[in-house]
């Protein structure tokens, strides 16, 4: 009797860790309280997602966007189980099957708005862009987003997300130091077109050591315990952050973002059956 009495009481508290827990992570009682709230509508159900106050620009560009319709009857083109759902090509409308898509968007691109508190969680809302070869502003696409599905990652994996993000934002640093200044852009060319590898290592080392401590202010990127603790127990992508701009997160409906990203897919990773979607503001 008195194991029973035990095993009930830890089940009990259990419960109450579990209900405390889904309180902090799904209660949405004021999260529209909070900012605009955009409701996605598929056929697998509806998902809802707050749009985020620090990142302005995707902010007023969405909801503008879904108040002139423009993404009405628009499909997820993209679709990578464990990874993320992606639609917002207003060529998606109507198109025919085995039609490419990805490359329409409204005609305009937003700056990149990154906030290290803004992480690509499960069910983060995010904007798609051009590759860093042909747009290194990480500029958004004016219409094409995404929503994370992912997968969760360990303490070590992390330790490693860290250092790339560094070691990337020391990259761009020192390319965005090289394109502003002119002499020493002209002193690299010379270099490499006499394909000098030692005089380029000598100037990139040059360079590191002249603006050690501006570097140093934009490659310390590190995870907070609360964000190491979603991307180990709900997950994400963790390899986009500081890459592309985060501005909003699914409040309901993160079953909804399974659902799509489990269907079949062909070319592309286009879905075989079309997922259609339309949006429509909630406040």
């Amino acid at each position: 009797m008195f194991r029973n009495y035990k095993l009930i009481m830890v089940l009990l508290m259990l419960v109450t860790l579990n209900s405390c827990f889904l309180k902090s992570t799904s209660d949405n009682s004021d999260v529209k309280s909070r900012g605009k709230v955009a409701l996605i509508s598929t056929k697998y159900g509806d998902i809802e997602v707050l749009l985020y106050d620090k990142t302005p620009l995707h902010r007023d560009n969405f909801v503008k966007l879904v108040e002139q319709g423009f993404y009405d009857s628009l499909l997820f083109h993209r679709v990578i189980n464990n990874f993320m759902i992606q639609g917002g090509d207003p060529d998606s409308k109507n198109a025919k099957p085995n039609q490419m898509l990805g490359n329409g968007g409204p005609g305009y691109t937003i700056p990149a708005e990154f906030d290290t508190s803004l992480i690509h969680k499960k069910g983060a809302l995010a904007a798609a862009r051009e590759g860093d070869n042909v747009n290194p502003e990480k500029r958004s696409s004016g219409s094409q987003f995404y929503i994370v599905q992912g997968t969760t990652f360990t303490d070590t994996q992390l330790d490693q997300m860290e250092q790339r993000i560094n070691s990337q934002a020391k990259q761009n640093y020192i390319r965005n130091y090289f394109s502003k200044t002119p002499s020493v852009k002209s002193k690299l060319d010379s270099l490499q077109k006499s394909r000098d590898r030692l005089g380029i290592s000598k100037l990139i080392s040059e360079i590191e050591e002249s603006q050690k401590t501006k570097i140093d202010s934009v490659s310390n990127f590190k995870y907070s315990a609360k964000q190491r603790e979603i991307y180990k127990t709900i997950g994400g992508t963790p390899h986009l952050d500081g890459a592309y701009t985060v501005f909003g997160e699914v409040i309901k409906g993160l079953n909804i973002i399974d659902s799509i990203a489990n269907v079949k897919t062909g070319k592309a990773n286009r879905p075989v059956e079309d997922v259609v979607f339309s949006i429509k503001m909630l406040n």
